[in-house]
């Protein structure tokens, strides 16, 4: 063992250890939720992301499907997860059936270990161009929920569906955003399932795509958390600093002109591109390192929004890795915290490890997370 402790300290950087060091110094949770994407050939093995995660302190994370692999490496952590259902599946989820199969298949196995809050029916399907698929959508979810139901578990696990911000029609000033009036028969009755299910709404909301279309009209600090002048809504003489809590007010003035005012709105992604295609103005480390960063250091505050001050927002980062094989713009490759090897992107303070070894066969010689941080901390101590 001590070999084996000796070589995986070896490599490591003096101040990668010297971060590993204030890690122990701070009990402090991000209080942000990661997305966890895998369209990608060089990702570590979730073992070590696991141990990335923690090493963290991160408590809640996100993925796009039901991966077993991940949720058996996150087991008996106290990490949270949200998964995913992809939109082909929406047609067999309206079958009571076939949604409870799934979840005795997808969920059952793993939730005794791993927790699992949430699961996710779709992702973005509303702005699509698939009809028949958006009609599909309230049944599918719908059809997961009863299966939660019959199964005992729709008091631990609540159902959603991440819609894109191109569900608004309207979203400045944010008391009067308004949902596309072509989607309302879809919404209204989405609406009524949360507040039946007592669930919240998701969205996705990047900043950064209204900067990139308009960087000559739409302020660089607005949208970065930066000091600036900022907005005053009109109506309500609400002041806003930046457009994420703009946005997400936007969505709660939507709800309400629908007739609700007791469903929660949680943002489901929300990121920042390092890298990006010619065109895409502002995709730059320095831009995503500020816009991160300051977002982190508000969810520690636990602030609210200008219309809601009291209700700490809720937000998922996209995403933890960048992803090589996601199709489209650079930027889509391109929006991770870390590089597949471990190494941040940029520094926004995030005092994390991801083990050179693979976790697991450590697991096999009872060299357990507990052990190796003690180990850790006597190697530090003496060095």
């Amino acid at each position: 063992m001590a070999i084996l402790f000796c070589n995986f300290i070896k490599p490591l950087p003096l101040l990668l250890l010297l971060s590993f060091t204030d890690l122990f110094a701070s009990t402090l949770s991000l209080g942000i939720g990661i997305n966890y994407g895998q369209i990608a050939n060089n990702l570590p093995t979730p073992s070590r992301v696991s141990f990335l995660l923690r090493s963290l302190n991160v408590t809640r994370v996100k993925l796009y499907d039901a991966d077993p692999n991940v949720l058996t490496a996150f087991a008996n952590t106290n990490v949270e997860f949200v998964i995913g259902l992809g939109n082909e599946y929406l047609q067999r989820m309206s079958d009571p059936q076939q949604a409870q199969a799934w979840i005795q298949q997808h969920v059952q196995p793993y939730h005794t270990q791993t927790r699992i809050t949430c699961i996710t029916v779709g992702n973005e399907v509303l702005t699509g161009t698939d009809t028949q698929l958006k009609s599909y959508l309230l049944p599918a979810m719908q059809g997961v929920y009863r299966a939660l139901v019959n199964l005992g578990l729709s008091n631990e696990i609540y159902v959603a569906h991440p819609h894109s911000a191109g569900i608004l029609a309207n979203s400045f000033p944010p008391s009067s955003g308004s949902f596309r009036q072509d989607l309302s028969e879809y919404i209204h009755g989405m609406l009524n399932f949360h507040v039946q299910t007592k669930s919240p709404f998701l969205i996705n909301f990047y900043p950064f795509f209204a900067y990139k279309d308009n960087p000559n009209e739409v302020p660089l600090d607005y949208v970065l958390f930066q000091p600036n002048q900022g907005m005053t809504d009109p109506i309500t003489n609400l002041k806003y600093d930046n457009m994420l809590y703009a946005q997400i007010d936007a969505v709660y003035s939507a709800i309400k002109a629908m007739g609700h005012t007791d469903i929660p709105v949680k943002v489901s992604e929300t990121g920042w591109p390092s890298k990006g295609d010619p065109n895409e103005f502002g995709a730059t480390p320095v831009n995503a390192a500020l816009y991160n960063g300051n977002l982190f250091q508000r969810m520690q505050q636990n602030q609210g929004t200008p219309a809601k001050p009291s209700e700490p927002i809720d937000v998922y980062v996209f995403a933890l890795f960048n992803e090589n094989l996601k199709p489209g713009p650079a930027s889509e490759r391109n929006y991770g915290l870390y590089y597949p090897d471990g190494t941040p992107v940029y520094n926004i303070g995030l005092r994390g490890f991801l083990p050179r070894m693979d976790y697991s066969a450590a697991k096999k010689n009872a060299f357990s997370f507990s052990a190796l941080l003690l180990l850790m901390m006597i190697f530090l101590i003496h060095i």
